[in-house]
């Protein structure tokens, strides 16, 4: 379902690779990640489509994680090279869409913003609802139970005194009146990335709709893949073998991979696996190149003019020359600190739980949300918007959430 739903986002993701790449022409309307009029005719026409849907897929493909925009030029992201051997890219590739379903569908006009943040927070209480009825739900059942969700979200923020109040209205008061029309464009988004079916008053999740809130809900984990033949394979492979090992277990497993080849060769294997689009590859290169010490060093140093690895690069060395672990980050520029911090926050929200990207979110070197939003946003990292997105569906406060949800939409639409 997955693949299906996905495959014309995919379609049009591999149409960039081939036709946007470096020195290939312009891909963006002035660096904004909306496809120029020109490009947009152009795929339409190859593709056998029209430009609106070229437009509408290339946006499916953005929030998925298939293409990432750089200035004026795209490039696939490391779901689209994975599409055909891993199912478990497919599936979260969807899940990034299914995170970002608020951005997916335009929002209703003439409604707060305010008012938007609270159902897009609301949702995922009536999402779990959806999946525990185990089919079609009223959407009159629905609505009271946004209803009464919206009521807890301004409860928790003092907007309701506490003590006496009034008799209740026979009317509803204006400020719900809202709710309903946010509530059927809410059903309407869910509906447009897959995850339910809505019609006739009720709403239905789909098989991949529960499948991804049960996900949720249970904070599955992917089971560790076994040690066992990792010592034969390609560095790529080997790293998502140790992926969820314990430190200790992964790093004598890099050991055993290591002392199966020449050391050159070993280091060259994993710095090529560390400049792929997979940031938790990125990282556990990295901590392979720590087991390897003193004989990776001009490979490393050789690494510091490529943005991509240039703060990891740095951190190796220092801590290589004798820096406290726990200090080295000190060598790093804010902004490098930044980018760092949104690519392992990528890492976080492909492999790990919600819970993981929460408590990333302390980690930052900013003294307050806010000056980390602007300045994640001002870095210019590939995967900024899925990053934010998926902190915002995880973060428990409100109030935070939708900054981080305004500033992922902000970067999403070029906005400032």
């Amino acid at each position: 379902m997955a693949r299906s739903g996905l495959a014309d986002a995919a379609r049009v993701a591999r149409w960039a690779d081939t036709e946007l790449g470096p020195g290939r022409g312009s891909a963006t309307a002035d660096g904004k990640a909306t496809l120029s009029a020109a490009t947009a005719e152009r795929a339409a026409h190859e593709l056998g489509l029209t430009p609106d849907q070229v437009r509408a897929d290339w946006d499916t493909a953005r929030l998925a994680g298939l293409v990432e925009v750089h200035g004026d030029s795209a490039r696939p992201g490391w779901r689209l090279r994975a599409w055909d051997r891993d199912d478990s890219a497919v599936l979260r590739g969807w899940v990034a869409l299914f995170d970002a379903w608020s951005l997916a569908y335009p929002e209703p006009e003439d409604h707060e913003p305010a008012a938007v943040a609270e159902v897009v927070s609301a949702m995922p209480q009536v999402l779990s609802f959806l999946q525990l009825s185990a089919g079609p739900v009223p959407v009159e059942q629905l609505l009271d139970l946004l209803e009464q969700r919206v009521t807890e979200l301004r409860t928790a923020r003092c907007e309701i005194p506490y003590g006496p109040q009034p008799e209740p209205q026979a009317e509803p008061a204006p400020t719900d009146a809202p709710l309903a029309p946010l509530l059927d464009w809410a059903l309407r988004a869910l509906a447009s990335v897959g995850a339910l079916t809505y019609g006739d008053g009720q709403a239905t999740l789909t098989p991949l709709g529960s499948w991804a809130v049960w996900v949720k809900l249970e904070q599955i984990c992917v089971a560790a893949q076994s040690p066992a033949g990792n010592i034969e394979q390609a560095a790529e492979d080997m790293l998502r073998g140790c992926a969820q090992l314990r430190p200790n277990a992964a790093r004598a497993e890099y050991r055993a991979w290591l002392a199966a080849r020449p050391v050159g060769s070993a280091v060259t294997e994993l710095l090529g696996a560390a400049r792929g689009e997979d940031a938790l590859l990125r990282g556990l290169a990295f901590e392979a190149l720590r087991v390897v010490g003193a004989p990776a060093e001009p490979d490393v140093r050789a690494v510091l003019d490529e943005p991509t690895l240039r703060p990891y690069a740095l951190l190796w060395l220092a801590e290589h020359d004798g820096t406290d672990p726990e200090d080295a980050h000190e060598v790093l520029t804010r902004e490098e600190a930044t980018w760092l911090w949104v690519d392992t926050a990528a890492a976080v929200a492909d492999h790990g739980e919600a819970p993981l990207l929460v408590r990333h979110l302390e980690s930052a070197v900013q003294p307050t949300v806010p000056m980390l939003l602007d300045e994640v946003r001002a870095v210019g990292h590939p995967r900024t918007v899925q990053v934010l997105v998926a902190l915002a569906a995880a973060h428990p406060d409100p109030a935070l959430a939708k900054a981080v949800r305004r500033a992922a939409f902000q970067v999403h639409t070029g906005g400032s």
